[in-house]
């Protein structure tokens, strides 16, 4: 039964997958008509369930009949035997009341192993449960800080030294390969490159969400093996492409930023942001309650909370991940137009589809196959034949060739 048991999760995560898949992408479903296909694919994995968790009950429901089977049987032999020696004379001393005590300490007895049983049933259960949760629980993250000692960062001075990163020790290709570049603390970066060039996962090895296979980040001169995690994160803000907002008020999705923000400090940010116009058109400002997910904003109200929410840490290092995305141009070159009056002394990496996010960067870092093919500023790209160039063009861009 524990074997079935084990297989009755695999297909419990099968269903789970289906519903949460549904749930998430139900506008699509209906936007395509395939509600009939995905009510079939739902019910075939909830009959593979329900199949599998009859057979392993059936099995278990044996238990009882067979012990209240054991417990007859010995009853009836115990009054066949002791019937026996009484009329047969076989032990003269053998009486009625010695017959009567026999059945009673036996029926205890089976009646005690009969609930041992259902016990085991119950283990058998819960068994595979405790392995899944055990699992969970005795986890130990790949990513640690035993050894960092340095608990102070004065500046945002980035530098990586020959970093190759792969999410497997098992891949074959490395996502990032031997990148090398050095970015100066208050400076600002754009990073561009088509998509799957490793942009994002590039940026996402600075606040050691993951640690690379070779080479060295230094930030502040310092290896970010040797800095204490919790300071590293607190030190660098990021914007990512995936606009996360909890359930409950603006207000205190803003101060996960900065628990202690002040309205002033909300203010402030929002308007660099631009995302004061917002607040004034909720009913309740700050207060205003938003769903999970923030299902009842729009991709662009969301992105420019995230952007006041992440400005509140006031972080040594900034980092935006096509977070302007969902905006339009103008709001784009207002948020960064705030960014560098509010934010002078922070290092600010900007990644972005759009030439004109990044054009106005000091330096520019373009991406391909997770390798660093040029940098620059934008008037030295342009000029280059290159991925750089190309985007320019075809984004409407025009090159002056004398």
């Amino acid at each position: 039964a524990m074997k079935i048991f084990k297989q009755i999760f695999y297909k419990y995560d099968d269903m789970n997958n289906t519903i949460q898949e549904n749930i998430k992408a139900i506008r699509l479903v209906k936007s395509l008509v395939r509600e009939d296909f995905e009510i079939d694919k739902f019910d075939k994995v909830a009959t593979e369930v329900k199949d599998n968790f009859t057979f392993a009950e059936k099995i278990i429901s044996l238990n009882a009949p067979l012990m209240l089977f054991c417990l007859y049987v010995d009853t009836v032999l115990i009054l066949f035997l002791g019937s026996y020696v009484i009329v047969a004379g076989v032990n003269p001393s053998f009486n009625v009341g010695q017959i009567s005590a026999l059945m009673t300490y036996s029926f205890m007895i089976l009646s005690s192993l009969m609930m041992f049983s259902m016990v085991l049933v119950m283990i058998t259960m819960a068994m595979e449960s405790s392995k899944r949760i055990s699992e969970v629980l005795n986890t130990e993250s790949t990513i640690t800080d035993e050894k960092s000692l340095h608990k102070e960062l004065n500046s945002g001075e980035i530098e990586f030294k020959n970093v190759v990163f792969k999410y497997s020790e098992d891949a074959i290709e490395n996502v990032i390969n031997d990148v090398s570049f050095k970015i100066p603390s208050g400076s600002t970066v754009g990073i561009i490159g088509v998509t799957g060039s490793g942009k994002s996962t590039l940026v996402q090895l600075i606040p050691r969400l993951y640690d690379i296979n070779s080479g060295e980040i230094l930030i502040d001169n310092t290896k970010i093996e040797n800095i204490d995690i919790e300071l590293l994160r607190e030190e660098v803000g990021m914007v990512l492409q995936k606009n996360t907002l909890f359930s409950g008020t603006i207000r205190e999705n803003l101060k996960w930023g900065n628990k202690n923000a002040t309205d002033e400090e909300l203010d402030l940010v929002c308007n660099i942001a631009q995302a004061t116009e917002i607040i004034n058109k909720m009913p309740n400002g700050y207060d205003e309650y938003i769903e999970q997910g923030g299902a009842n904003l729009s991709g662009g109200q969301k992105q420019r909370l995230c952007i006041a929410r992440a400005l509140l840490k006031k972080p040594k290092i900034l980092i935006f991940d096509d977070s302007t995305s969902a905006v339009d141009t103008k709001t784009d070159e207002l948020i960064r137009r705030g960014l560098q009056s509010y934010m002078p002394e922070t290092t600010k990496i900007i990644i972005a589809q759009r030439i004109l996010s990044v054009q106005n960067a000091d330096i520019i870092l373009v991406i391909d196959k997770g390798e660093v093919v040029a940098s620059g500023n934008h008037e030295s790209l342009v000029k280059q034949d290159g991925l750089y160039r190309d985007l320019y063009l075809t984004q409407g861009g025009v090159v002056d060739e004398k």
